[in-house]
């Protein structure tokens, strides 16, 4: 009887063996023909109207502010502004430094997608050399730019999902530190350049979006009556005193004259003198894309709640 059973055993182990090279031939031809049925472009709907874009550019040119933004995604950048070259939040080693006024060297890159600003110069000619796309700035808040980022590269759904936890997580932070230094207590973000002060409104970098509109933290009636509106207000250090919140970020430029922090007038702020005042790094600052946002809501966390 075993001798009997043997063959067709083996018989049956070898039909489906054969289904399941079949099965598997099948479902490698299944996803062959799927991946070659996949979109090469697809349509963008710009603030111009329609653009036919790459489903996955692969060298990519920004020209200003949403370098941050792309890498958040993962997207290869082959050229970009000085801006945002120089920032030591971004990775952009093998990327080349260009400008909208030179094309022949945008040209030599070969891109296949270009993004800039509505008022980047050159526009025309650049659409020639790949499709073009541009915003315009402030148009639409931090988050919903990281959004119609990810539309552009074709990765809505990922950047929705960072979208929503970073959301989560900074309101978190806020609440904890409202109940640490109090509901009322007052933050103002202040940054020195090129001999100027500025103090800054809820919208225009330098950790503001998080302060305000994340955490809800209160911003003193005097900066929102002259910077809310505009995104920044131009003051002198002898009347910082009358803008200084209770807590006083100092988005600090190191190679710029940071002499106003030496002042009497600066060292009597009371944020100062209580040790309420945290200084960043204010190359770390200048953006507000997913890379820099997490850096900015880290230093927020460590300097007022502590290593906790």
């Amino acid at each position: 009887m075993k001798k009997s059973l043997l063959p067709v055993s083996l018989l049956a182990a070898l039909v489906l063996a054969a289904c399941n090279s079949n099965a598997e031939t099948s479902s490698t031809d299944a996803a062959a023909d799927n991946a070659s049925t996949e979109p090469e472009t697809i349509t963008y709907e710009s603030e111009n109207g329609p653009v036919e874009v790459p489903a996955d550019p692969e060298r990519i040119v920004v020209l200003s502010t949403y370098a941050g933004n792309v890498l958040a995604l993962d997207d290869d950048i082959v050229g970009v502004d000085s801006y945002s070259k120089g920032s030591p939040n971004y990775d952009l080693e093998d990327a080349q430094e260009v400008t909208a006024d030179n094309l022949e060297q945008i040209i030599e890159l070969d891109p296949d997608l270009i993004i800039g600003l509505s008022t980047t110069p050159n526009l025309e000619q650049l659409q020639e050399i790949a499709p073009t796309v541009t915003y315009t700035y402030g148009a639409l808040d931090y988050l919903e730019q990281q959004i119609e980022i990810g539309k552009l590269l074709n990765k809505e759904e990922e950047a929705t999902e960072w979208v929503e936890d970073f959301q989560a997580r900074a309101q978190e932070a806020g609440e904890e530190i409202k109940a640490k230094i109090g509901e009322d207590a007052t933050v103002s973000v202040i940054e020195n350049f090129d001999k100027q002060l500025y103090v800054f409104g809820d919208n225009w970098a330098r950790g503001t979006e998080i302060l305000y509109q994340e955490m809800g933290l209160k911003m003193p009636e005097k900066v929102k009556e002259v910077a809310l509106e505009p995104g920044y207000y131009t003051l002198s250090a002898e009347v910082l005193p009358e803008y200084a919140g209770d807590y006083l970020i100092v988005s600090r430029v190191a190679d710029q004259d940071n002499s106003f922090m030496e002042t009497e007038t600066f060292k009597n702020i009371p944020a100062v003198k209580n040790g309420n005042m945290f200084v960043a790094n204010a190359e770390e600052f200048y953006f507000n894309d997913p890379i820099t946002l997490e850096i900015q809501l880290e230093f927020f966390k460590e300097n007022f709640l502590g290593n906790e």
